[in-house]
């Protein structure tokens, strides 16, 4: 599945699902900017991965949630690439806890980085894609936004909110050739799911019906192929990656 010659956008790309995608998307063709929030190091250590390879990428720090940064990201990336073709929407937070004791902050930064993040993003690189009639919009939601999750109130909003994002704008630009899909990742080892404990962890692998938690490569896998042109009759689609969850 290739997607040689493509500018790709894939945001919070430092660690996780974003790392892996960025290197996936790069090993098939693109040339990629990997977008961060504040961890520069981790960043360049992907570039440098992808570089080492013979790829061609570069870092671009960017707080998704604010306009003002977006805006700012996607003409650096122009100058520095071209106009993008391919976006993936992956950045994220958590903030849990029950409803009733969740601060306001703790729902605003959630929501603002993942929907809000996902709104400006897609916002953003839809003139060009419009303009040239191709493009490729990946969202990264969630399982808990089909199930929901005690104590992820504040997540499980923001990603449902993707999902009908998503179908909505697939709607809205399949007439210019841009699909627009999801993938909804279930229990997946990375740096942000290590934070649930032992515990935890054990109990979410006993509902999986695959018997193991997901790595951020079988995520990144589903993300190439919606990018590659093996997916040109899908859009407005929600993905799971999950070993069976849901």
């Amino acid at each position: 599945m290739s997607v040689a010659g493509k500018v790709a956008l894939v945001t919070g790309a430092s660690r996780g699902i974003g790392r892996a995608t960025a290197i996936k998307l790069a090993e098939a063709g693109a040339k990629v900017a990997v977008n961060y929030t504040a961890n520069e190091a981790a960043a360049e250590e992907v570039v440098k991965v992808i570089r080492d390879a013979g790829g061609e990428a570069f870092s671009v720090q960017a707080d998704v949630s604010s306009a003002q940064d977006v805006v700012g990201m996607i003409a650096k990336i122009k100058e520095m690439l071209g106009d993008v073709d391919i976006l993936v929407n992956n950045a994220g937070v958590t903030a849990d806890g029950l409803l009733l004791r969740m601060k306001e902050s703790d729902w605003d930064k959630v929501v603002n980085t993942s929907l809000k993040g996902t709104y400006l993003c897609s916002k953003a690189v839809l003139k060009s894609m419009m303009r040239s009639r191709w493009g490729r919009i990946i969202n990264l939601t969630s399982v808990v936004a089909l199930t929901g999750n005690a104590g992820q109130a504040n997540y499980s909003a923001a990603k449902a909110g993707i999902i009908g994002f998503t179908k909505s704008m697939a709607k809205e630009v399949a007439s210019r050739n841009i699909l627009v899909n999801c993938v909804a990742p279930g229990y997946i080892e990375t740096d942000m799911t290590a934070e649930l404990g032992d515990e935890a962890a054990g109990e979410l692998k006993n509902q999986i019906p695959l018997g193991r938690a997901g790595s951020p490569d079988d995520v990144a896998g589903v993300v190439i192929f919606l990018a590659s042109s093996a997916a040109g009759y899908i859009t407005g689609q929600v993905v799971p990656v999950d070993g069976g969850m849901v």
